[in-house]
């Protein structure tokens, strides 16, 4: 699998994100494609401890039972989001378009600038749990767009 710590593999995301248009279409869900920038790194900036999310017990616990699931095959079509990270406002797509660049870009740099490996959701994470979630996470999105 590629790794988003690995500068080449991390750039052939940023390329892919690059390739959005303000116009561009998703082929399934529900979110314009700034919806989906702006969702995509809020999603990453949990990993730099720059958002801070509350989870319930039962959700907590559902995530620890679906976590190997998702980090091994992925998110399906249409998965559920987390309320934490459902955006319906309009945003300003190269606002959002070049602060997802930038966020995801950081997982490159040394020290790797990670902090939370108690996920509120996911629980315990190693740098291969952030790997394998961020990775599926973001090509999941980028396919949903058609990149």
């Amino acid at each position: 699998m590629s790794s988003i710590f690995d500068k080449i593999d991390n750039q052939s995301i940023i390329d892919r994100i690059s390739i959005l248009e303000p116009d561009s279409k998703p082929l399934w869900g529900k979110m314009s494609v700034d919806q989906m920038l702006k969702h995509a790194n809020e999603t990453i900036i949990v990993a730099f401890g720059e958002k801070d999310i509350k989870v319930n017990f039962i959700s907590r616990l559902l995530g620890k039972m679906s976590k190997k699931n998702i980090f091994n095959f992925g998110f399906k079509k249409n998965s559920p989001t987390a309320k934490e990270f459902i955006f319906t406002a309009k945003y300003d797509f190269d606002q959002v378009k070049t602060e997802l660049i930038k966020n995801f870009g950081r997982f490159t740099e040394k020290p790797v600038p990670i902090t939370v490996m108690d996920h509120p959701f996911w629980g315990r994470m190693t740098y291969k749990d952030w790997n394998k979630l961020m990775w599926k996470h973001i090509d999941h999105h980028l396919k949903q767009f058609g990149v």
